[in-house]
This record gives C-alpha cells, structure tokens and sequence, in this order.
C-alpha cells in the first residue's frame, strides 16, 4: 500500500520517537540498521522529513534527529503526502485523467469509500501515540529480538 520510502520513513519517526521519550538524539547510522533500511536512503529519507518539519534535525559531530512536542501530532498521514505525495488520496485509480462523480471510472464511488476509510485511519493517531504503543511492547517495527 505504501512505498518503500514510506514504510521506511514511518518506521524512522516511530523510532526517532521511542528514542527522544528518552531525551536521546539518533543519527541515521543507528537507525537505518534498525529499521531494517539502508543507511544512505534512510538518511535521506530523514532529511526529507526534516525539510518538510516532521522532524527535527542537529547538524554537527554530535547532531542527529529528533522529535519533540512540536512534532506530537504528526500523523501518518502527513508522512506519506511528505514521501508520496497526494496520489494515495487523490486522483483516478484507473489513470483516467477527468473522472469524477458527474464522470466516473468503474471503480470511482468504491475507491471514493476507501480513500475516505484510509484517511480516517491514517489520521486517527499521532506517530508520538504509535511510539508510545512500541515501548509498551504492544506493538513492534521489526522482526528483529
């Protein structure tokens, strides 16, 4: 459903934020390995997600990323349209350029219900509350341990 930048960049926030519950700051070495993704694309990812304020970032030997209040109601929303852009929510699933409810494909008024259920769901908690879920071992990013 997501691409892999997505899924990536979910998972280095939800991490970003179980470490900064601890006041600690985290370089993509770290969690690049820990998410399962590759150091260089997850340090990008992560500077995307900087630029775009989902997180923030220290330069410097001793810099890294972090989240902070600012960033409790980040959603996962707000981190596909960051990596995706708006196409998961917008736009003709069959790649008709003028559907629509006056002129719609085969699958308009379905996909019209799924795309309003995927953002309920993609809105309904913040990655802070996601974070929160993994350090109570409810939940788990990896198969790692």
């Amino acid at each position: 459903m997501f691409s892999q930048a997505s899924k990536y960049a979910i998972k280095s926030i939800i991490f970003i934020w179980t470490q900064s519950l601890e006041d600690r700051i985290v370089g993509a070495k770290e969690i690049g390995p820990t998410i399962g993704a590759p150091t260089p694309f997850t340090a990008k990812i992560l500077q995307n997600l900087a630029k775009a304020n989902l997180i923030g970032s220290i330069k410097g030997p001793n810099g890294g990323f972090y989240v902070d209040e600012t960033h409790a109601k980040v959603t996962l929303k707000d981190v596909v349209k960051v990596m995706d852009g708006e196409s998961l929510f917008s736009g003709c699933s069959l790649g008709l350029p003028k559907c629509s409810e006056k002129n719609p494909c085969p699958l308009h008024f379905e996909i019209v219900k799924v795309r309003q259920d995927l953002e309920r769901m993609l809105t309904s908690k913040s990655l802070k509350l996601l974070a929160v879920e993994v350090i109570k071992g409810e939940t788990r990013l990896s198969d790692l341990g």
